[in-house]
């Protein structure tokens, strides 16, 4: 993979999650830096770190341990790239397979 994630920073979650998910995401991905830095009287906040040099933070405020495992691998996954808007999905050569339409093509009608 290209791209991949230099560090999720897990700020001020609760104790639990600290003491028993965390440590098990650490070991199951090694690749990623964990640090953990408080933040007085602000939301909960999940921060991944890439190595084309964004950033993508995510809110985890009031979710379950599951859940804010589920938000630091979305995290992991993506590429850190910014979400494209898809206009036509594929690009070919040839607009069209049938070609440009003619009314001189075909049999002739007779009116």
């Amino acid at each position: 993979m290209e791209y991949f994630k230099s560090e999720i920073k897990c700020l001020m979650i609760n104790s639990e999650f600290l003491r028993n998910a965390l440590p098990k995401f650490a070991k199951a991905n090694p690749q990623i830096e964990i640090t953990v830095s408080p933040r007085p009287r602000k939301h909960p906040v999940i921060k991944g770190h890439y190595m084309n040099g964004r950033e993508k933070a995510i809110c985890v405020r009031n979710l379950e341990q599951n859940q804010i495992v589920q938000k630091a691998e979305l995290l992991r996954d993506s590429s850190g790239e910014k979400q494209k808007k898809v206009t036509k999905p594929v690009k070919s050569l040839n607009e069209s397979v049938r070609g440009i339409w003619d009314p001189f093509h075909g049999p002739r009608h007779e009116i």
